[in-house]
């Protein structure tokens, strides 16, 4: 009995130092929010930046075209608001706990995240600059999903699945160009809403 005991304890205290290592202030309803915000920019791209299934042909469009800076325009205006209510709901849910928003665990997320993130964002950029819109939409599922899985091992397990459904998505994606943005409102709107979803009835409510 005093062995079991003893055992228990170290098991007690072996997950007290995994949650402190990792950011549990992530809240599921940012996914949730995230998620609704790649639909409306899925939807105002298939309406007004591709319509008549634009999109379908995969071309390249010069570097002038009007079309990529409204792409880059529409990527940035989603970037910012999604990151917004992220930091929003994570500071909520920090308060809500009594813990720090801002710590070591979330300052080891955010390089874990932002470095893979940063390198595929530039990567993209050159592309979309150069034209090439049917080439940034699947690599931007693979640049994402390698950063959530960089990022899981200091935040919540879930996000190494999400990242790894993102990767073959964006993987397929690669193979049938044509569907790109099909592709991407799966990974970005879809996935996010679901796993969201989960996240917050396991660990939010």
């Amino acid at each position: 009995m005093e062995k079991e005991k003893y055992l228990q304890d170290l098991k007690e205290i072996r997950n007290i130092m995994d949650r402190s290592s990792r950011f549990i202030s992530l809240s599921g309803m940012s996914g949730v929010s995230a998620g609704i915000i790649a639909l409306a920019g899925a939807l105002y791209a298939h309406t007004y930046l591709f319509p008549e299934g634009r999109y379908l042909q995969f071309q390249a469009f010069p570097a002038s075209s009007e079309v990529v800076y409204q792409v880059i325009g529409l990527a940035l205006g989603m970037f910012i608001l999604a990151i917004g209510g992220a930091v929003l709901l994570a500071g909520g849910k920090a308060r809500k706990k009594q813990t720090k928003l801002w710590d070591k665990s979330s300052k080891r997320l955010l390089i874990n995240l932002l470095i893979p993130l940063g390198t595929g964002g530039i990567l993209c950029l050159i592309f979309l600059l150069r034209g090439y819109i049917g080439l940034v939409v699947p690599l931007s599922l693979i640049t994402y999903g390698l950063a959530l899985v960089n990022a899981s091992k200091y935040s919540l397990d879930e996000l190494r699945s999400l990242g790894m459904l993102e990767i073959g998505l964006g993987l397929a994606g690669m193979v049938f160009i044509s569907y790109g943005l099909l592709f991407w409102t799966i990974g970005f709107g879809g996935l996010h809403i679901v796993y969201g979803l989960m996240m917050h009835y396991k660990y939010d409510a």
